[in-house]
């Protein structure tokens, strides 16, 4: 790792309240573990399939918007 990523990483910890070792630990993991959950992908592939998409009447969005 490059001395600037390093720092930078080190200054990110520390605004945490972590060791080095355990922010860099933590960041790796999230990165690992960022997978869509089972209901993200079928919307994802719903949406990507176009199957039952709906025109979306703009007028009566904003006048719904409009009385929330």
């Amino acid at each position: 790792m490059s001395a600037d990523l390093i720092d930078r990483l080190r200054l990110e910890a520390r605004k945490e309240n972590r060791s080095f070792n355990n922010f860099v630990e933590k960041v790796l993991m999230e990165v690992v573990n960022r997978k869509p959950n089972k209901t993200t992908l079928e919307a994802m592939h719903e949406a990507k399939s176009d199957k039952d998409l709906e025109t979306l009447d703009l007028d009566n969005f904003k006048d719904y918007v409009s009385s929330l």
